[in-house]
């Protein structure tokens, strides 16, 4: 079964409404560096390819990508999470606030260094190596109590929650309670999407919509996806396994598979062309946070967010789709 698309008219009426809508992120928020060159020679000291520097770029990464895209398509993003006390914190912070997204959420650990990943890269994208610079222990004590507490200080007034758990730290058994907990005090009004990780399924329980990729929902699962009668019946099962209303499983080049209990079906795939991955699934999540918060049926919001996957595969690194690259996708024929 595959999802009815969005009409034209329908697609700009719920994007209209992105706008000023108040989202908290919570999650894990990093840098990401990209040193782009020219390989021409192997090197003569060890099998290892010669890149000419030729470009730097730098990318709000994670969750504050997440965040970022927020904002693009229109809307208000509160980020929570953990920085070091370091130079890269300071450039995170530096452009969050360009890109209008509130840094209030952000707590100093001076114990771990802001996380930051530095791609070597080819000047046609071909990644050469990558290096980490992070502490992925999970947060504790005094920095996870900070944490709850700016969750429960910048969530008051929400219209939607989101986790971006990068498997770095910040997201914890008790960061998710305060999120399930201003769920639950809203009378589930507002949703709380998850982006997971395998290792914190069991933490994910009481969320409204988790979007594991296909092969996170396989590894949940214990099933093979091929098809999408395999992927509807590994998103029913990843639903039961987690405890949450809903599962949207994002399959690369194959769409995705929403399962909700009042309807299920595929996405197909929509990207004309596709650069690099890298941060789409940061996009999907902050445009279903958006779309549920503006009123759209969870197959509305698949919808909309596989749309603007289509658009931010289409770019270098991680990036940001504005709100007339969406509506750009739609036609009156659709």
């Amino acid at each position: 079964m595959t999802l009815p698309p969005l009409d034209a008219r329908r697609a700009r009426d719920l994007v209209a409404r992105f706008s000023g809508l108040p989202v908290l992120v919570a999650g894990d928020v990093m840098i990401d560096r990209f040193i782009v060159g020219r390989v021409t020679r192997i090197s003569p000291e060890a099998p290892v390819p010669v890149v000419r520097f030729q470009a730097e770029h730098v990318r709000l990464g994670g969750a504050a990508n997440v965040a970022h895209n927020i904002v693009a398509l229109g809307g208000r993003a509160a980020l929570v999470g953990v920085v070091g006390r370091d130079a890269i914190a300071l450039t995170l912070r530096e452009r969050l606030v360009a890109a209008g997204v509130n840094v209030d959420g952000l707590v100093e650990d001076a114990a771990r260094p802001t996380t930051e990943k530095v791609r070597l890269v080819t000047e046609r994208n071909q990644q050469v190596a990558r290096i980490d610079y992070e502490d992925d222990s999970d947060v504790a004590g005094a920095i996870e109590e900070a944490i709850v507490d700016r969750i429960r200080q910048c969530g008051a007034d929400v219209k939607a929650l989101l986790a971006s758990d990068y498997l770095k730290g910040a997201i914890t058994r008790p960061v998710v309670e305060a999120l399930v907990a201003l769920k639950q005090a809203a009378g589930a009004r507002i949703p709380l999407i998850v982006d997971p990780k395998i290792p914190h399924l069991p933490c994910y329980a009481g969320a409204t919509l988790v979007t594991p990729n296909h092969h996170e929902a396989e590894t949940a699962t214990h099933r093979r996806i091929r098809s999408d009668e395999e992927a509807r019946d590994a998103a029913r099962e990843f639903r039961a396994r987690v405890g949450c209303d809903a599962a949207l499983v994002t399959r690369g080049e194959h769409g995705m598979w929403l399962s909700h209990p009042e309807v299920e079906g595929a996405v197909p795939a929509v990207a004309r062309e596709v650069s690099d991955v890298t941060g789409a699934g940061d996009t999907v999540v902050a445009t279903l946070a958006l779309a549920l918060a503006a009123g759209a049926t969870p197959a509305e919001a698949a919808v909309l967010a596989n749309h603007a996957a289509g658009v931010v595969v289409g770019k270098f690194g991680p990036a940001t789709v504005i709100r007339e690259e969406l509506l750009g996708q739609f036609t009156s024929g659709n």
